[in-house]
């Protein structure tokens, strides 16, 4: 592919980042997304011969900015509080990024749990191992016996929900300041990690 279809397609990826972001999969048109990239929709299938493609494009995108790091960390052999560490950051840090992602994810689950499984997994995400190895944690009484995907829904759960939430807490909670609600959500990176790891420390 030469630099310009490369430009090209990105330029596509980005405008049916914010159709999608906004409208959901039933929401988004072929004609709106190709009015956003500022071309005409003949153009964009040549590029993407369906919406279902283009879907897949956008998801896959989201997903590879964080799964493959999280999947990396979690299954490795470093400490239970290393990957909780670990897992919390890159997650709050891409979020941060490109916050329209848990609306985004959270709607089309509902729409097609499925598919979406589907998805994760094809870009890298492994529940099973990651389970298997907080379980291999608690078998060592390394944390306490907790179920691990009490654990696992607990971090994504605290890590999320600010974001899902942000319209709201933001005007309750910060004055609808946006500069202290950013500076709270970078605290929440080690706030976030340090309730988990303390709930689960073996007393």
């Amino acid at each position: 592919m030469s630099l310009k279809e490369t430009d090209t397609e990105q330029i596509i990826l980005n405008a049916a980042k914010e159709v999608f972001f906004k409208k959901g999969y039933d929401g988004a048109r072929m004609q709106e997304i190709a009015d956003e990239a500022g071309m005409n929709k003949a153009l964009l299938h040549y590029y993407f011969r369906s919406k279902d493609k283009l879907f897949e494009a956008i998801f896959n995108d989201a997903f590879q900015r964080f799964v493959p790091k999280i999947v990396e960390k979690m299954i490795s052999n470093i400490s239970i509080e290393e990957k909780i560490e670990a897992f919390v950051d890159n997650y709050i840090t891409v979020i941060m990024e490109v916050p329209q992602i848990p609306i985004f994810i959270l709607t089309e689950i509902n729409r097609n749990p499925e598919r979406i499984v589907g998805m994760m997994k094809k870009v890298g995400m492994q529940p099973d191992l990651i389970i298997a190895g907080i379980q291999n944690d608690i078998d060592e009484g390394k944390i306490i016996d907790i179920n691990p995907r009490h654990l696992l829904i607990n971090i994504l759960a605290l890590c999320v929900f600010p974001f899902a939430g942000k319209p709201l807490m933001q005007i309750m909670l910060f004055n609808n300041n946006p500069g202290s609600y950013h500076d709270f959500l970078l605290e929440r990176k080690k706030e976030v990690s340090q309730f988990i790891i303390n709930s689960i420390k073996n007393k």
